[in-house]
């Protein structure tokens, strides 16, 4: 059974905290969905992963290629087409209890200084822990992440 992750964004942008949890997911031998709800944004995030540093490369694909299956790290709007065992979820995508279960993580990432995506946030949190799934909540208030709370 896995477990849900909340990052609550406050001091480094998505892009710097999803590469640094991709690489630690990579490390761990993860396949890795990255879930958005927006093609142009996922669109975005694989320009900036391809400009990231050239020792910090990290391999990936946006959806729709002719590869998507054999992507380590696979951006998409939808299900995990890469056999991806971690989920990672930005800009409000959606995940499910179910999911929590059947995967090795779901990562949700949030913006804190945006509050219709704290308030998206805090709804998905309430309901994975309503479905019992087991969710902990991550801030990077202090200038270091801190688990803050588990369910």
């Amino acid at each position: 059974m896995g477990v849900a992750y909340f990052y609550h964004l406050t001091r480094r942008p998505l892009e710097e905290t999803l590469t640094m949890l991709l690489g630690k997911a990579l490390g761990a031998g993860w396949r890795v969905a990255v879930r958005g709800t927006d093609g142009a944004s996922l669109a975005w995030l694989d320009e900036r992963l391809w400009l990231g540093a050239e020792d910090g490369f990290l391999p990936h694909g946006l959806e729709g290629g002719a590869h998507d299956a054999d992507q380590p790290v696979l951006l998409t709007t939808g299900a995990a087409a890469n056999g991806a065992v971690c989920v990672m979820s930005i800009d409000g995508a959606e995940v499910t209890a179910d999911e929590v279960a059947a995967l090795d993580r779901v990562c949700v990432l949030f913006d804190g200084n945006d509050m219709d995506a704290l308030q998206v946030a805090r709804g998905q949190w309430k309901a994975l822990k309503d479905a019992g799934a087991s969710a902990q909540y991550w801030s990077e208030e202090s200038g270091k992440w801190e688990k803050k709370a588990e369910t």
